[in-house]
């Protein structure tokens, strides 16, 4: 299995627009994120984990020719705003699958109903299988995906385990039953946004907790803002194991 990073900023990604913050003039492309989503990929299979309103450079970016479907995590603007540009990939393979939870599958559909609708639908929309996910196991072809339940401050959010991977974004809270599900796994992927404690999202000290509790073999840190600081420095203060991911680095599992 191949992971993609091809986002790993938060929601107004790094640079911010007209910040003369010290990381977002930082010069090293470890320090510039579009918004978070991963591509990952195995057998002749390819799935995207969000598609925000970066999709379509990270898609060029990245050379991927076609994907097999999108998983949601949840329907903040950050993590779906792309989905209109399915639509090459629509026009070569049909219809395009996406997973989400029941209330995420209704905020697309009110966002983007042209998509959706069955009736004088506008020729060039693209048209996606919905799939709804439950807090249980579900089929990708050969692969079991394990969702992983979550709070983002109040609002529910689904990670996923995919075999020895787990990828989870936007996390302030999860239960010990749910973490349960991804103890002693190869490789976590989980949220860090900036140093000082956030409302909705891990910061440093509790993402590094956080991992501490799951135990991975390796852990990376994403869904970075530009105050937790300059890649290379924070860096070189995280545990052996843990590392913070940047767009376009390629793990192998």
């Amino acid at each position: 299995m191949k992971i993609t990073f091809l986002g790993t900023g938060t929601s107004q990604g790094i640079p911010v627009i007209g910040s003369n913050h010290p990381v977002c003039l930082s010069k090293n492309k470890k320090d510039k994120r579009l918004r978070v989503s991963i591509l990952v990929a195995w057998d002749d299979y390819v799935y995207v984990v969000d598609c925000g309103p970066d999709f379509r450079y990270q898609m060029l970016r990245s050379g991927c020719t076609k994907i097999d479907g999108i998983l949601f995590t949840h329907e903040h603007s950050d993590h779906i705003m792309g989905l209109d540009d399915i639509r090459p990939y629509y026009f070569k393979q049909g219809d395009i699958s996406i997973y989400a939870h029941k209330r995420v599958l209704k905020a697309l559909k009110v966002k983007f109903d042209y998509i959706f609708t069955t009736k004088n639908k506008y020729p060039g929309a693209p048209t996606v299988i919905s799939n709804r996910v439950k807090n249980k196991p579900f089929k990708l072809h050969n692969l079991e995906v394990i969702p992983v339940n979550g709070k983002h401050n109040k609002l529910q959010v689904f990670g996923f385990k995919f075999g020895d991977f787990a990828y989870l974004t936007d996390m302030k809270t999860v239960k010990d039953k749910e973490i349960e599900k991804i103890k002693n796994i190869k490789v976590l992927v989980v949220n860090a946004l900036r140093i000082e404690p956030h409302h909705s999202h891990f910061n440093l000290d509790e993402a590094l907790s956080f991992i501490k509790k799951v135990n991975p073999e390796k852990a990376y840190l994403t869904h970075i803002s530009h105050t937790l600081g300059f890649h290379d420095e924070i860096e070189k203060k995280l545990p052996k194991n843990v590392f913070l991911a940047y767009d376009e680095l390629q793990i192998t599992i």
